[in-house]
């Protein structure tokens, strides 16, 4: 697994980060004022989330004014996708070759 995959794996482990990242898919940019409603948690709470959540490519931040808005890099769950993907492809496989070697014991 690269860096890149555990740092994905490491941010979205957190349910709070994974809330914030899901709300950032649905809403689109939203300062942190915005991501504070429903979070359950204080300000510098949300900011360390939205720090480890850049950190690992999943969200980008636009400053405007006195404001910075944050929006989901959708793109960077690519690598989570690709790796899911071949991960079902390496476990089908297996039960494929469990499966006939099930039927050769059984004959």
């Amino acid at each position: 697994m690269s860096e890149l995959q555990d740092a994905i794996f490491r941010a979205l482990s957190d349910p709070t980060r994974r809330g914030l990242f899901e709300r950032l898919c649905r809403d689109g940019d939203t300062s942190v004022v915005g991501l504070l409603a429903g979070a359950g948690v204080s300000q510098p709470v949300v900011s360390k989330h939205l720090k480890v959540l850049k950190a690992a490519g999943l969200v980008r931040d636009r400053h405007e004014g006195r404001y910075t808005y944050y929006s989901a890099e959708r793109e960077a769950l690519r690598t989570l996708v690709d790796w899911t993907t071949e991960m079902t492809g390496f476990w089908h496989d297996r039960f494929d070759d469990l499966d006939n070697l099930l039927r050769r014991m059984d004959q």
